[in-house]
């Protein structure tokens, strides 16, 4: 009897022991500094919320691996870093944002006009209030409420973005959730391909040299973009480590699988309206009018991950998150 119970003593310690080391490992923390919010996983830096209303839309920048890689690109929240290109100035880190709501070009921005040869006038989404940081020793979620505003200063809709962060040895998860509320009256999406969801990587992660794949097994820009599918991936090396980034399209999202734009040189973007300019047929039209009084809802996790997407198990990772976990 002594035995058992030392034996059974042993084991509740064991699984203790394993136990805060997961939750140390996995800690998730928020300090916010003015406009910003910084993300830390395990005591490590991971990403910085940025949320300045002198800024066009919010964004994540820089996002790193669960070696502190950084694997976006550093233009144009910094300038003067060696062999990074300055072309497409307002694809941010990591963002969400639509080229046509209400006739606004809430993807581009005005500050970077001349970059761009849209007509179309732009919109903003100002930053209204940071409803919630909260950490914890398994996740962290944070949220923030926006106003979508015309270029005549007309406010269109509500957003909010709502994050969870995962973290472990070898990868990092966000859980990303935005919901558009048509407050003050109806809000349409047009058709066009500069949106949605969207991530620009740093310049190692161009395909090529890197590995740029989907859900279907198709690889490269031509087999990509504009096709629709559960998820893409893009791996290679960066500094000298072997890692990639998925973006994943929630089953319950408007029109999944979702439509890809995603460019060899490291944009790759979730995007559900832009049917017409992928498929190139002028008989479609992926415009989405959300009601006045109603909402819409996306959601797509990101898997920055340790090794190329087969060693990842991103095609197994993607179904848990389908299955809900």
């Amino acid at each position: 009897m002594l035995r058992l119970i030392r034996k059974v003593l042993f084991l509740l310690s064991a699984v203790a022991i394993c136990s805060a080391g997961y939750a140390a490992g996995d800690a998730v923390a928020f300090k916010r500094a003015g406009d910003s919010v910084e993300i830390q996983i395990g005591g490590k830096a991971f990403a910085v919320y940025h949320f300045d209303p002198q800024i066009a839309k919010p964004f994540m920048s820089p996002l790193r691996s669960a070696q502190g890689t950084i694997i976006t690109r550093g233009f144009p929240m910094v300038k003067d870093i060696p062999g990074e290109p300055r072309d497409e100035p307002h694809q941010r880190a990591l963002y969400f944002a639509h080229g046509l709501v209400n006739g606004f070009d809430f993807w581009g921005e005005a500050a970077f006009v001349k970059w761009s040869d849209s007509k179309i006038p732009f919109g903003r989404t100002v930053f209204r209030k940071l409803d919630k940081t909260q950490g914890g020793p398994g996740s962290g979620s944070l949220q923030a409420e926006f106003d979508l505003v015309g270029a005549d200063g007309t406010i269109l809709a509500g957003e909010t973005q709502a994050y969870v962060f995962h973290g472990d040895a070898d990868s990092r998860t966000i859980d990303c959730e935005f919901t558009l509320r048509a407050s003050h009256g109806p809000v349409t999406l047009g058709d066009t391909k500069e949106g949605t969801f969207a991530i620009r990587l740093v310049k190692a992660l161009d395909s090529p040299p890197a590995h740029m794949v989907n859900s279907n097994g198709a690889e490269g820009e031509k087999g990509v973009w504009g096709k629709r599918a559960n998820w893409v991936d893009y791996d290679g090396k960066v500094n000298g480590e072997e890692l990639g980034v998925a973006i994943f399209d929630h089953p319950q999202n408007l029109r999944h699988p979702t439509y890809w734009h995603a460019r060899g040189y490291g944009l790759f973007a979730a995007n559900p309206f832009g049917i017409k300019e992928f498929t190139r047929d002028a008989q479609q039209d992926g415009s989405y009018t959300i009601p006045a009084g109603g909402s819409l809802v996306l959601r797509y996790r990101v898997l920055i991950h340790h090794g190329d997407y087969r060693q990842a198990k991103v095609a197994q990772a993607y179904q848990d998150y389908a299955a809900g976990k």
